[in-house]
């Protein structure tokens, strides 16, 4: 029953992987620098668009760290030709969204509209992209806005976990290495609109730009009105960023960050990974490690929550991974008072899983799942679109997306419990608590 859902899915998505694979659907052009990708499905009169710049927070100087996010946040701040609420009011009069957001490594650009609209959303995209307003006025909202963000991450243990875990695994340079909030907030302070429009004009531009638009879609028109919508653009830079990967760094194996009056503990238990997404044990150790805690029948749920009762929630997973080497870690949130005993027993479902490895039984049923949810993620317009942004970001070929289940399915028990061995080593990992910690607690 569970095949003939998904076999369903996919009929109404008009995708079929038995015959002609996703790849060879995909019409891809390059206009002037652009990298268009159109994909037509059986989605009615509805079509989604992802798009990037390699002009994420990463992309920022060392001498501001905030520049990259600060000029980002500007696009949707109005353009030389519509204010902000005039685009508001384009989007909303034909039911359309577009946004844009900043990320580690990518400017991303999400939108959803009717087939007969992605003209307009096309045009806007370009517009915005190429002549931001860039307003004194919006611009001091947009710094304000951004400090009060970061003021407010300080009051968030998880935040504050993952902040202080990143530091302690990347070493300086590394994109995944993330910014002490004080300093991006005195960067902000200091920054200027001038070095904001700099920043835009240094790397923003049609080289390295991706576009993809997934759903009832026409590829002939949709190539007219890229080539339209952004003739006469030019430039775009890729930033460089220091080939350095991170690892076991000079720094406390346990740390606390102490959060005055919080009811709840959050963890990060983990180390760097050294490894990409496409890398070759990297499939094999992110499946071993969904059984370990990808979700509520994982072995960190069924034994640290359900049967002990000392969390609500606990996981294993692997990220930061898609563009540069990653981390693989354990989140979990505890009541201070029991903390210890939380401790203790992720403690022990880490290193029997460690040591043991997964089993025959567990190693068969995680690989249906994994296929199971690729093939159901791919049943609508935004999966698919998302698919392809992150096959492409991952460094492969779009063939891909077709060979995703058979490279699943040619895994093997002795491939999955090696790479936890070769990768792993639960005495060398970091562990970061934050949150009302009376004391430190021992591994």
């Amino acid at each position: 029953m569970k095949i003939m859902r998904i076999l369903a899915l996919f009929a109404t998505a008009g995708l079929c992987l038995a015959g002609a694979g996703i790849a060879e659907n995909i019409v891809r052009n390059d206009i002037d620098g652009i990298d268009l990708l159109v994909l037509k499905t059986g989605a009615r009169n509805v079509v989604t668009l992802k798009g990037s710049l390699p002009v994420g927070k990463a992309a920022s100087p060392e001498s501001n760290p905030a520049l990259a996010n600060l000029t980002g946040s500007m696009l949707d701040k109005g353009t030389t030709t519509h204010d902000k609420f005039a685009i508001a009011g384009l989007l909303d009069s034909v039911g359309a969204t577009l946004g844009f957001g900043v990320g580690n490594e990518t400017l991303g650009i999400n939108g959803k509209c009717l087939a007969k609209d992605v003209p307009l959303v096309i045009s806007l995209i370009a517009e915005q992209l190429r002549f931001p307003a860039m307003d004194e006025a919006e611009f001091t909202k947009v710094k304000k806005q951004y400090i009060a963000a970061l003021k407010q991450s300080l009051d968030d243990t998880n935040q504050q976990a993952a902040d202080n875990f990143s530091r302690a695994i990347y070493p300086l340079g590394h994109p995944n290495r993330k910014t002490p909030t004080d300093e991006i907030i005195a960067a902000v302070e200091r920054t200027t609109l001038d070095e904001v429009k700099a920043f835009h004009a240094e790397y923003y531009g049609p080289a390295y730009l991706t576009l993809i638009l997934v759903g009832d879609v026409d590829a002939a028109q949709i190539k007219s009105e890229v080539t339209k919508s952004f003739a006469g653009w030019t430039g775009g830079k890729e930033p460089e960023i220091p080939a350095v990967v991170g690892g076991q760094l000079d720094a406390p194996r346990d740390q606390v960050v102490f959060m005055a009056d919080k009811t709840n503990v959050s963890i990060l238990w983990g180390q760097a990974t050294g490894l990409r997404y496409s890398d070759e044990d990297t499939l094999a150790l992110r499946l071993g490690t969904d059984v370990l805690g990808g979700g509520f029948t994982a072995r960190l749920m069924s034994n640290v929550r359900d049967k002990e009762g000392l969390t609500y929630g606990i996981y294993g997973y692997m990220t930061n991974d898609n563009m540069r080497d990653g981390e693989w870690r354990i989140w979990a949130n505890f009541a201070p008072n029991l903390l210890d005993k939380g401790i203790e027993s992720t403690k022990r479902q880490l290193v029997k899983w460690h040591d043991q490895g997964i089993t025959a039984d567990e190693f068969t049923k995680k690989k249906s799942e994994f296929i199971g949810s690729y093939k159901v993620g791919l049943s609508t317009s935004n999966g698919m679109a998302t698919s392809i942004q992150n096959t492409l970001q991952r460094g492969y070929e779009l063939d891909r997306m077709d060979d995703y289940p058979a490279a699943v399915e040619a895994l093997t028990l002795d491939q999955v419990n090696g790479a936890i061995k070769e990768h792993l080593d639960p005495d060398k990992m970091v562990i970061v608590k934050a949150g009302t910690v009376t004391e430190v607690s021992t591994k």
